[in-house]
């Protein structure tokens, strides 16, 4: 994939982050043009279900169904990297690259503890990556206007929803790309919390309450890190 600047760049703890909690989002905005990008921080090679080579393959097959303009994974270890200087520098190294003008990342806090810990890391990622003391060859400094967490398994209050009732089937499909980590029932692997019928539920429902706050059949919803601001009120009309 090239690697042109990006409108949205979303960051994932784990191959699948972003599917489950933000696809319909960025696939909105490919659909009016805006060119997104997903950078997953590992692999998901302790997952219980699939291996590394299986999701890597899934990761490519969702990214052709959202129609993502880049999709790249830095393999930091599941369940084990840490917010050091190497993980830091390697996460300012790919919004330098992309340039991206809105972050999306990993909820603040949630069941899986990679999760919080990646949001962490994004967010010091992006506050560093506009400091132009700190060197990355000859990438320029750069920092996101905005920096937006996606809610994912706990329940958060949303600072903001987005529509996304027109491609919520397409969402769909780039989560079932997935297809060693969600419901089959032809599957011989291990039942996990994700892989039931009843999960697919819960992602729909949580989708419906979503899409009903903002009066809209489907929504995701996201927290900020600051207050939003608006040129006036109409604007939110």
């Amino acid at each position: 994939m090239s690697t042109p600047h990006l409108h949205i760049l979303a960051f994932a703890a784990h191959p699948d982050d972003v599917e489950l909690a933000a696809s319909g989002t960025l696939i909105k905005h490919i659909q009016l043009g805006y060119a997104c990008g997903i950078v997953d921080l590992t692999r998901g090679e302790l997952g219980t279900r699939g291996n590394a080579n299986s999701r890597d393959a899934e990761a490519i097959e969702s990214s052709k169904i959202m129609g993502l303009a880049v999709r790249e994974n830095l393999d930091l270890g599941d369940g084990l990297f840490e917010i050091n200087e190497t993980t830091l520098m390697a996460v300012v190294t790919q919004i330098r690259k992309h340039k991206p003008s809105i972050v999306l990342a990993n909820a603040e806090s949630d069941r899986h503890p990679d999760h919080g810990r990646a949001s962490a890391l994004v967010s010091r990622a992006c506050f560093l990556a506009g400091l132009p003391k700190i060197i990355t060859g000859n990438l320029p400094a750069h920092r996101p206007k905005a920096v937006y967490h996606y809610i994912q398994d706990r329940f958060l209050r949303p600072d903001l929803i987005v529509d996304i009732s027109d491609v919520f089937e397409q969402k769909m499909n780039a989560i079932m790309a997935f297809k060693t980590q969600f419901y089959d029932p032809n599957s011989a692997e291990p039942e996990t919390p994700i892989s039931s019928k009843e999960f697919l539920s819960f992602l729909s429902a949580r989708s419906i309450e979503f899409g009903r706050t903002i009066g809209t059949q489907y929504g995701e919803g996201f927290t900020t890190e600051r207050t939003l601001g608006i040129n006036s009120l109409i604007e939110l009309l």
